[in-house]
């Protein structure tokens, strides 16, 4: 589009040449003030200053085509010039130049002042709607980038403060968690201690409900820890030794619970923490869930590591005591806890009987455990709450200019569809003073109008002759022959 524009502007500056609108003037001046009107448009953007003030000279020349190309170089120019005084000086002398370059092609009767009147508002209406339209468009940009930025700032405002609300809450629930709850399990699993040595020497018979006993509360102080760690502000993940996850942290889980263990492929000390701790979770849990609802069962562990994934399955056979029924809390907090690293989870009777939890998690997840993070919404896209004002500047502005683009094209259609020839025996007739402009526009059309308020008419036997008509309150006031 760099030159797209200035070559449009050098065929508009030649139309006088197929369809005068005035007197026209000659070829060669025609050429000139068109590739005039081109290097302006082309220097526009680059130049505003000096493109906004060299649209004058072109208003000595009788090519009313260029004229009207200047309204959209002063357009371009108004956009470029941010400070609105310096705008206004520039726009002022611009009309001042243009109405003086548009003395030479006045009519010498005619007043100066009617002349300079004439000039001045022809100006205003080639500067000022154009420059009103540019100026409008030209603000419209850094204010909506204000409005962006600002609209940013407050969503981004408004989504830490409800993210703060909701940390603190976090925060206040899980003191209340600790301080009611921490205290009374910590005294169940002391006392949970002391039971299990008492009944270890005094009632043998209890000592296994009694190991139970602590192993549960100790379970459960951990999984309080882990709930309040995940209530607090600042939650940090569940700390890992070196053998939470790996073969040999589910061999102790595995030889706590009397299970055997079965542990094929490469060892987990490699793989991401989030893995290892989700390996760790589910064993731990399911080996729970078979001390609590089927103790007496035999429990086999089983793990495979291939293809960069890591597969794990507990399975206990039928048990003689009657299984207990839980809420599945853990098996659901399970299956969230795999499905968030991109794993699958199962748990349930299989056909030959018993139990079986079964996980299949990657080694290396590609989710991001970002619960927290999602919790904050971002921002709303700053152009839906400022579409109106952008619609309406936009508007605004263009409005500006569609009084010229529909000026120009009446014209256009008047010069070429108008007949203008007039023959030399109607020219005679006519009488100064007694002839009326209804009745010749009526007989002839509106003619070519000049910049001096008369207008011009072809003759039908010399195309170098113009009848030249002038007007005052409806009547004729004077006609000449002219040479074009």
């Amino acid at each position: 589009m760099r030159f797209v524009w200035p070559a449009f502007a050098f065929l508009v500056g030649l139309v006088p040449l197929i369809a005068p609108l005035a007197p026209t003037p000659h070829p060669l001046l025609t050429v000139a003030a068109a590739v005039w009107i081109a290097v302006l448009v082309w220097l526009a953007p680059r130049k505003p200053t000096w493109a906004l003030l060299l649209t004058a000279p072109l208003f000595a020349v009788n090519n009313l085509w260029a004229q009207a190309t200047t309204t959209f170089v002063i357009f371009a120019a108004s956009r470029r010039i941010p400070r609105l005084g310096r705008l206004w000086a520039l726009l002022g002398a611009a009309m001042v130049l243009q109405t003086a370059f548009s003395l030479f092609l006045v009519d010498q009767s005619q007043p100066l002042w009617q002349s300079l009147v004439g000039g001045f508002a022809g100006a205003a209406f080639f500067v000022l709607f154009p420059a009103v339209s540019g100026m409008l468009l030209g603000r419209r940009k850094p204010m909506l980038r204000l409005l962006q930025e600002r609209n940013e700032y407050l969503e981004r405002a408004r989504a830490l403060t409800a993210a703060s609300a909701r940390s603190e809450e976090r925060a206040h629930i899980a003191g209340e968690m600790h301080d009611m709850l921490g205290h009374r399990l910590s005294l169940i699993s002391i006392h949970a201690g002391a039971l299990e040595l008492a009944t270890a020497r005094k009632a043998p018979q209890l000592h296994d409900q009694a190991e139970l006993i602590r192993t549960t509360s100790s379970l459960a102080m951990a999984e309080l820890r882990e709930i309040l760690g995940v209530l607090r502000t600042n939650p940090e993940p569940e700390s890992l030794d070196e053998d939470t996850g790996t073969r040999s942290g589910i061999a102790a889980l595995a030889e706590s619970s009397s299970a055997s263990l079965d542990w094929s492929g490469d060892d987990l000390h490699g793989a991401d923490p989030r893995t290892r701790r989700a390996v760790h979770r589910v064993v731990r849990e399911a080996l729970t869930n078979v001390r609590k609802h089927a103790p007496l069962a035999r429990t086999r562990v089983q793990v495979n590591v291939h293809g960069g994934r890591v597969r794990i399955q507990v399975l206990n056979g039928p048990s003689p005591a009657t299984p207990g029924k839980g809420a599945r809390r853990g098996l659901i907090g399970l299956e969230e806890r795999v499905g968030l690293l991109g794993g699958s989870f199962s748990a349930g009777p299989p056909v030959e009987g018993g139990f079986r939890v079964a996980a299949d998690v990657p080694l290396h997840p590609s989710v991001q455990a970002a619960a927290e993070a999602r919790e904050v919404p971002p921002p709303l896209a700053a152009e839906v709450l400022t579409v109106p004002r952008v619609v309406g500047g936009g508007c605004l502005g263009l409005l500006a200019l569609l009084p010229i683009s529909a000026a120009l094209i009446v014209l256009l259609l008047f010069a070429l569809l108008n007949p203008t020839e007039m023959n030399a025996p109607y020219f005679d007739s006519l009488r100064v003073g007694v002839t009326s402009e209804e009745e010749i526009m009526n007989q002839y059309g509106i003619g070519q109008l000049g910049v001096d308020g008369c207008v011009r008419y072809r003759t039908s036997h010399n195309p170098e002759l113009l009848y030249k008509l002038c007007f005052r309150d409806g009547k004729l006031h004077s006609k000449t022959q002219e040479k074009p």
